[in-house]
């Protein structure tokens, strides 16, 4: 799955950041730099899970989560600020079929993606593994919030439905970035060993004793 991701967001980011620099798009830039943070999130994912022992792999899942959230929070404060000079006028965004062919493709695509990494997230017990699919499910939101604004422009003429999707790729981001720096996602244990009633919440909510 983590080689399924990567592949998959390296060919997405650069079609992204190809065509939104051509159409001077900050949404589907945004989408694209998503997509690279998204290939750097399962990096840490793989170096994480790379050690043969349990011990040194939840002592590196700390560094991960803070390696998914400080991405996070990079990509809002890239996205916020070109979408701000674009609200303000000096930029103005231009109609992009290979950005709507994108958006289209990966809110298609990104769904099964997240659902089968955080059944693994769940079997394994790791909040890493967890925030990972959080990320690849952003990516849906993402896609969708990107299709409306990229359509709106190229039908509508709205230039300013771009920027103003990329502002809400921004909060969502934040928040993901948020709960990433807290650890929030998953148990240590393993979801097999947690009731069936309560599997949902403490494998993938919050653990008993945790905010």
């Amino acid at each position: 799955m983590v080689a399924a991701t990567i592949t998959y967001n390296v060919i997405e980011a650069v079609v992204a950041l190809t065509a939104g620099t051509l159409a001077s798009s900050t949404a589907l830039i945004g989408f694209g730099l998503d997509s690279v943070i998204e290939v750097s999130s399962a990096a840490a994912v793989a170096w994480q899970f790379s050690a043969a022992d349990h011990a040194v792999r939840e002592a590196r899942e700390k560094t991960t989560l803070r390696i998914i959230a400080v991405s996070f929070f990079a990509l809002a404060a890239y996205v916020t600020i070109d979408a701000i000079r674009a609200l303000t006028g000096t930029g103005e965004p231009g109609r992009s079929i290979p950005g709507i062919v994108l958006a289209a493709l990966s809110l298609a695509v990104m769904p099964f993606l997240s659902a089968a990494q955080r059944r693994a997230g769940r079997e394994l017990g790791s909040a890493s593994a967890v925030a990972d699919s959080k990320q690849t499910l952003l990516c849906t939101y993402l896609s969708a919030v990107l299709l409306a604004g990229l359509v709106l422009n190229a039908t509508l003429g709205w230039s300013w439905a771009d920027p103003v999707a990329a502002l809400v790729i921004a909060m969502i981001a934040v928040k993901e970035g948020r709960d990433a720096w807290q650890g929030k996602g998953c148990c240590a244990a393993p979801a097999t060993a947690i009731p069936a009633d309560r599997q949902e919440r403490d494998a993938c909510g919050c653990c008993p004793g945790r905010a």
